[in-house]
């Protein structure tokens, strides 16, 4: 329900920013506040172990639900969202101005980030984990690229979409075969019954590469700083305090299940440890703060994953404080930047001097943070490090259970602390760099923040010193999740005091070379510089992109050469390479029969002789009847094979698409092209010869490939008593798969769109013309009607004389309301009977055939006289009510209901709801053919007539 709230919220909020400004952004801020709150207030079950649990049906067709859980892991990650979350919403009432372009928009999509990470954190399901993910990544794109003018946000935006997008759908298949191998995707059910294999172990990597790739270590780090481009407030939020701890809350939650599988500890703890070290050596060669903070963050994340990865209960506990004071440190340091650079425009430390004068209570938020970020007591950061240093310490000593070897750990133990000494000193740099009075050429002009706009830094700073003396209450709070683990060498404690010992002697060590390294910042800086290079792996990123950019240049000019040819002859071609080299090893085992029937032989001679035929006849029309022999031929192996219903729409829709061939003829050559037989040709030929093998091949295997009852031996049964109707085609075509039959209407009203747009330069309905109308053409005169006397065919009397048949005008006015007739039956007992709304739409398009024959345009206006494309519409729409109609009575989507009446004097009455459904069937088909006859047919009658005025105009 709160991810609900939230994205209701985030729906609303360019509208409500628009209409009432940026200080909407605290109306905001209370819908996660109040998430908060709800969350605080579910402490004491959690406290007592109790999983919140909330599950809605969603995709029951792959097991797949609106699952959610809360445990002690997703209690803090939900903290954390919803908590700091509040506050940025908060901050960003003072960051942004009123004229600030796309804030609207900003608003909304920041909103919809805190509920996509939201339900990240709670999803109990590994596809509905996904899910949100890639939301996630979609929302900080849009974030990151804010500033859609400037080239750095775009490219950032891209670079952070592309990395975190492939760990993303690495991450997916890891999920399939993690879940595939439990027989479950609920998390809870694989944590607390973890299953193994082979497959259990690559898919556990593969969840690991998604979590690397999202909390940018190593080789995927270089996004996060590249992604500073974004505002401020998208830094402190989605880089410092959710979005990057997302990979990171994964090795947690997996951690108590997974941490025992092959490569997983050796992949978290060399690349955490590797991404700490990189991550600490470049914040201290940045300038701008951000990015100061930002190679922190990377060295931090790295961090993170190290200790979570390692696998015991002391390291759980230790890591998720640290995962708390990191949130809270990080964001304070990024709204602290924000702060700066909105007061005095720039974030250069080299440019910046005396701001702890002029911002007191800024710059004692910002030390209470750095401090905690660099590990000083009394602070949280203080007591989460410490807690870590104990855990590695264990790990060195004994292993704590872990595998890892003496030398190992101890190896270990010296690169976080040489990580830790590289923190102190970069956090030590940062404050000096923001607020130290030093000798600055032109020191820039400072405009005091509002205390409202510093309550966001100074509330986070704040409760790092709190927390940091309340080890005791999150020592109990977080044992849940640390207490999945088996005991180790000490029982995990938050504390600021563990006693005299190698751990305190690390931290002391730490802070002391760390003030060293901050105080040779000057020799460290040449030594950096001495050491600088081109080479990185964000360089490698973009060489890779410009390849793939270039590759698929080059690939597209040779393969879109905007030759129809061509792209038809690659399709063929990979047919009959791939799929049907398949099928050399199985045609052997097909037993073949030649008949059922012998007509049926006497019928595939008459269609292999017309298909024959037709390639070899060079008059198009001669053509286009040959081809209509093997459609006919295909009916009536349809009713030879006891099959009425394809039978009847396979001679319908080949009787007009002969019309609409014939139609289009009138505007191309009478012959074909009598060119001789070229190599290019003979090609073809044999391209052709090879599909057609290939298919023939496809059909013999797919017909001798059953090895079950086939499904349609129960579908007399089912359709009566589930669909209410005999007819087995339309049952299905109506109630079992109506779903399909839904998407091919859709896809007919595509196809309708297209004809029009390529043939109509107005609306539809401006070409309906009434005989009564228009002006009759030089030479016909215009007959007057007696009163109350209404013609039958009133457009045949357009026609020049030499160009009308009244025999055919007579047949016209016999045919016309018998087909109209015979189309509502089709329509109406289509459920029970051959029919339904597909042959009743074409029977009607015949019939509206038949007038524009004998009468012209003006004919087929007469018959039917409305708009294509509303027609077509209306169908659609009468189409999705009768899906949509079952839900008003407690049913699902497109369910159909039988209804059996007694009516006096008529009878008993079978209804099914599905019919419905059908009439919109019949709408869309009849709207499809008027647009044909309107395309092909009065279009190019217009343009005909046109021409012939031209022409006499110029030979007068």
């Amino acid at each position: 329900m709160l991810i609900a709230v939230l994205l209701a919220a985030a729906v609303a909020s360019p509208w409500l920013v628009l209409r009432a400004g940026r200080r909407v952004f605290l109306a905001l801020a209370a819908v996660p506040l109040a998430g908060a709150i709800w969350v605080a207030a579910q402490t004491p079950a959690v406290h007592d172990g109790e999983m919140l649990v909330e599950v809605h049906p969603w995709v029951g067709s792959i097991g797949m639900d609106l699952a959610f859980a809360m445990g002690t892991l997703q209690w803090l990650m939900a903290l954390i969202v919803l908590g700091i979350g509040a506050l940025v919403l908060g901050y960003c009432a003072w960051y942004f101005d009123d004229d600030d372009d796309g804030v609207p928009r900003f608003a909304g999509v920041l909103v919809a980030f805190v509920a996509s990470m939201l339900g990240l954190v709670l999803a109990d399901d590994l596809l509905l984990l996904y899910v949100f993910w890639e939301l996630t990544t979609v929302f900080s794109f849009l974030l990151i690229g804010h500033d859609s003018a400037r080239r750095a946000s775009r490219r950032a935006a891209i670079q952070a979409l592309v990395v975190t997008t492939l760990g993303g759908l690495v991450l997916l298949v890891g999920a399939i075969l993690v879940g595939h191998a439990a027989g479950t995707y609920r998390i809870s059910e694989i944590l607390a019954d973890p299953p193994t294999g082979i497959a259990v172990t690559v898919g556990v990597l593969l969840l690991l590469v998604g979590a690397i790739s999202k909390s940018a270590l190593l080789p995927f780090h270089f996004w996060l700083p590249s992604a500073m481009a974004a505002p401020t407030p998208v830094s402190a939020y989605l880089h410092a305090a959710s979005m990057v701890k997302a990979g990171v809350y994964l090795v947690a939650l997996l951690a108590p299940a997974f941490a025992a599988v092959t490569g997983w500890r050796t992949t978290l703890l060399v690349l955490g440890l590797a991404t700490m070290v990189l991550g600490g050596v470049r914040a201290l060669r940045q300038h701008d703060l951000k990015l100061l903070l930002a190679y922190g963050t990377v060295s931090q994340l790295g961090f993170l994953v190290l200790v979570l990865g390692t696998g015991t209960r002391s390291a759980m506990m230790a890591g998720l404080a640290l995962l708390l004071a990191h949130a809270l440190f990080k964001a304070t340091l990024f709204l602290v930047v924000g702060i700066i650079d909105h007061s005095t425009g720039t974030r250069d430390l080299r440019e910046l001097t005396g701001l702890a004068r002029r911002m007191p209570v800024l710059a004692g938020a910002a030390a209470l943070a750095a401090a905690s970020m660099a590990g000083v007591p009394p602070l949280l950061g203080y007591v989460a490090k410490e807690s870590v240093l104990v855990a590695l310490v264990d790990v060195a000593r004994d292993g704590d259970g872990t595998g890892i070897t003496t030398a190992n750990g101890w190896l270990l133990v010296a690169g976080v602390v040489v990580g830790s000494i590289l923190t102190a000193a970069y956090s030590a740099r940062f404050l000096w760099g923001a607020f130290a009075n030093r000798g600055v050429a032109s020191p820039p002009s400072v405009h005091s923040p509002s205390a409202a706009f510093v309550a966001a830094p100074v509330v986070l700073a704040a409760l790092s010193l709190l927390l940091g003396a309340s080890g005791g209450p999150l020592t109990s709070l977080l044992a849940g999740q640390a207490d999945a683990f088996p005991p180790g060498a000490h029982e995990p404690e938050l504390t600021l005091w563990h006693g005299t010992g190698l751990p305190l002697l690390l931290t002391a060590i730490t802070l002391a070379a760390g003030a060293v390294l901050f105080v040779a910042r000057e020799p460290v800086a040449r030594f950096q510089a001495a050491l600088a290079h081109d080479w990185s792996l964000e360089r490698a990123y973009r060489g890779g992109m410009r390849l793939l950019d270039r590759t698929a240049v080059e690939v597209t000019g040779v393969v879109q050469r905007g030759s129809a040819a061509a792209y038809l002859g690659i399709i063929l071609v990979v047919l009959v390479v791939l799929p049907g080299s398949t099928l050399l090893g199985g045609l052997g085992d097909v037993d073949v029969q030649a008949w059922d029937n012998p007509a049926q032989a006497v019928i595939g001679v008459i269609i292999v002789a017309a298909a024959v035929l037709t390639a070899r006849s060079r008059r198009r029309i001669r053509a286009v009847l040959l081809v209509s022999v093997t459609g006919y031929g295909t009916a009536l192996l349809f009713v030879l094979q006891g099959a009425p219903d394809l039978a009847l729409t396979q001679a319908l829709v080949e009787t007009l698409t002969v019309v609409v061939f014939v139609l289009a003829l009138r505007r191309l050559p009478e012959y074909f092209t009598d060119r001789p037989l070229t190599a290019q040709r003979w090609v073809r030929m044999a391209l052709g010869l090879a599909v057609a093998v290939v298919v023939a091949g496809f059909l013999l295997m797919a017909g001798a490939a059953r090895v079950s009852d086939p499904v349609s031996l129960t579908l007399p049964e089912q359709a009566l008593e589930f669909g209410g109707g005999g007819n087995i085609v339309n049952v299905i075509l109506v109630d079992t798969r109506a779903w399909d039959t839904l998407g091919e209407l859709s896809v007919l009203v595509a196809a309708a769109t297209g004809v029009a747009s390529l043939v109509y330069v107005n609306a539809r309905g401006a070409d309906i013309r009434r005989v009564h109308d228009i002006p009759f053409p030089v030479g016909v005169k215009k007959v007057a009607t007696s009163p109350g006397r209404r013609a039958w065919l009133p457009g045949s009397r357009t026609l020049a004389p030499e160009k009308r048949s009244i025999v055919f005008e007579v047949i016209v006015r016999l045919l016309f309301h018998t087909l109209i007739v015979i189309s509502v039956y089709l329509l109406l007992a289509g459920h029970n009977a051959p029919g339904g709304g597909f042959a009743a739409g074409m029977t009607t398009g015949l019939a509206l055939v038949i007038r524009y024959l004998a009468g012209g345009r003006y004919e087929l206006d007469e018959a039917a006289p409305v708009d294509a494309g509303r027609l077509i519409g209306g169908g659609l729409a009468v189409a999705a009510l009768a899906a949509l109609l079952p839900l008003a009575f407690g049913g699902v989507v497109l369910q159909s209901a039988v209804i059996d009446l007694h009516v006096p004097l008529l009878g008993d009455l079978h209804l099914v709801s599905s019919a419905l459904f059908d009439v919109g069937v019949y709408l869309v088909v009849v709207g499809l053919v008027l647009d044909l006859l309107r395309a092909l047919g009065s279009h190019i009658d217009r343009d005909i007539q046109r021409e012939l005025r031209r022409t006499e105009t110029e030979n007068a």
